[in-house]
């Protein structure tokens, strides 16, 4: 059984952007004959592209020949820049049968609302004109790989084939007609220059030492607050599938650490209430060492949702008339 999100397959939740394109989609067959379309191959500048209200039409064509993967992003919060980049490794490794677009959800409250995009990350896709909602939060980087895979045969089975040659074999700075340059980086202080560099070799760890000097340096610094829950959960989830830690989960309903897997699990997949709901369940049954953990990781949890999240401020007060 895979161990990602929703898989792409049963198009669960896809979104609604007829108020965007209204376009027929090809039969799943690929083509009258019945027969699998034959990819070929489109020339762009680059695998990576801003996506705006005003431009986002040329993503929905772009997505008729190779399929798009949308990533709603915001700069208000690091652990998203991270995750992009953790997108963008995965994508650059599949040789041009996917593209992104990148979606910043402050500047494109049509996008960001067609994709219901409730929580960020928020990642989803186009094929062949047509939404398919993948997964909001994290996830590690082989499932990810894993929900990528499953969306190219859902590409298939719709006839979008191509493959995209970057131009001169470098992401070029230029666009396509009527597409927007990618958004330049603002620069990071170097200590979270280091973690981000870490998180896309795939160094967990390097990146959980950084943001860990960052603090050290100025507590106050909740940019590194929020990246060092944001890795720490990655580099939990790392390894694990799903059915292993539900099933643990299972068969201990009373172990703090089982318990806290699944939560890793439902906060990295979007399902915040959920995994505030099983740790603060079962707080109560739990000895002195087990609330401890469980109120460190909850705390850990309010960094990625956002502490202005009101699913943070309901948990946090219910967490507050358990402990008193």
């Amino acid at each position: 059984m895979s161990n990602v999100p929703p898989p792409p397959t049963n198009l669960r939740g896809a979104v609604d952007l007829s108020s965007l394109v209204n376009r027929p989609a090809p039969s799943a067959d690929g083509g009258a004959s019945g027969q699998p379309a034959v990819g070929g191959e489109l020339t762009l500048p680059s695998l990576y592209f801003e996506g705006t209200d005003a431009n986002f039409n040329d993503f929905i064509d772009l997505s008729m020949r190779v399929p798009v993967v949308v990533d709603l992003v915001t700069a208000r919060a690091e652990q998203s820049a991270q995750f992009s980049a953790v997108i963008d490794r995965v994508v650059g490794g599949f040789g041009g049968r996917l593209v992104v677009v990148r979606i910043d959800v402050d500047a494109n409250p049509q996008l960001t609302q067609a994709f219901q995009a409730q929580a960020v990350p928020t990642v989803a896709a186009l094929i062949a004109g047509r939404p398919v909602q993948l997964f909001s939060g994290v996830v590690p980087e082989e499932q990810l790989r894993d929900v990528f895979e499953q969306l190219l045969q859902l590409a298939a089975q719709n006839g979008v084939t191509d493959t995209v040659a970057v131009e001169g074999g470098a992401h070029a700075a230029e666009q396509p007609d009527g597409a927007a340059e990618a958004a330049p980086e603002p620069p990071l202080p170097p200590l979270h220059a280091e973690a981000y560099d870490a998180i896309e070799r795939g160094d967990y760890e390097g990146a959980i030492r950084a943001y860990r000097t960052a603090l050290a340096q100025d507590p106050r610094d909740t940019m590194a607050a929020a990246g060092l829950a944001q890795v720490s959960l990655l580099a939990r989830l790392a390894g694990h599938t799903a059915d292993e830690l539900r099933s643990a989960a299972a068969e201990a309903p009373r172990d703090a650490d089982a318990q806290l897997g699944v939560a890793d699990l439902d906060i990295s997949g979007g399902h915040v209430d959920d995994a505030f709901d099983r740790l603060l369940t079962v707080f109560p049954s739990l000895d002195a060492a087990g609330k401890e953990a469980v109120r460190t990781r909850l705390l850990e949890y309010f960094e990625i949702v956002g502490v202005d999240d009101p699913r943070v401020g309901k948990a946090r007060a219910r967490l507050a008339s358990l402990l008193y």
